[in-house]
């Protein structure tokens, strides 16, 4: 008796050779409650269960449309190996997983050129308010102070301050929708 060392062949084809999108759209919904069930135990979130399932789609339904998916004897069986394969894909190369995070991304280092565009850009829009305007501003939105603090300190009364601003701030938007 003699063994060969010989690959499986390829399982049997049918005549058409392949299956149609449509078929193959029949056969992956059927299938798929169960495969994400499957999906679900074996990665324990929901959303990378989900997740997996539609790159396990994408990637049969590709094959599908151009005619390569050949008709499977137990299509279940396949579409789940094929799944697998991308968990296991998954698992090798962390790198290509998401990751949650709750911590927000540094901001990106430009050597200040936005903090002085916009520092230029304010003291250009300051620089078209009357003197009484821009104090106003500055006090009140600059340094957040009170309309009655910002009063004490221009020795005016803060209904003064607040139309001072007001008007401040009106005409810097004119300026910057010019």
């Amino acid at each position: 008796m003699s063994h060969s060392h010989a690959t499986c062949p390829p399982p049997p084809r049918e005549a058409d050779h392949g299956m149609s999108p449509g078929d193959f759209d029949a056969s992956f919904t059927a299938d798929m409650p169960r495969l994400r069930r499957r999906l679900l135990a074996l990665t324990g979130n929901p959303h990378d269960a989900d997740d997996l399932l539609q790159e396990t789609y994408l990637r049969l339904s590709r094959r599908a449309r151009t005619q390569n998916l050949t008709r499977q004897q137990h299509p279940y069986a396949y579409t789940c190996a094929v799944a697998l394969n991308l968990l296991r894909d998954s698992w090798q190369h962390p790198s290509r997983r998401e990751r949650t995070t709750d911590e927000l991304p540094e901001a990106g280092w430009d050597g200040g050129l936005a903090s002085y565009e916009a520092s230029a850009t304010a003291l250009a829009l300051l620089s078209t308010l009357s003197e009484k305007e821009a104090a106003a501003v500055i006090l009140v939105d600059l340094e957040g102070l009170t309309h009655d603090t910002a009063g004490e300190r221009l020795g005016a009364h803060r209904g003064t301050v607040q139309r001072n601003r007001l008007r401040g701030l009106a005409k810097m938007r004119a300026a910057l929708h010019n």
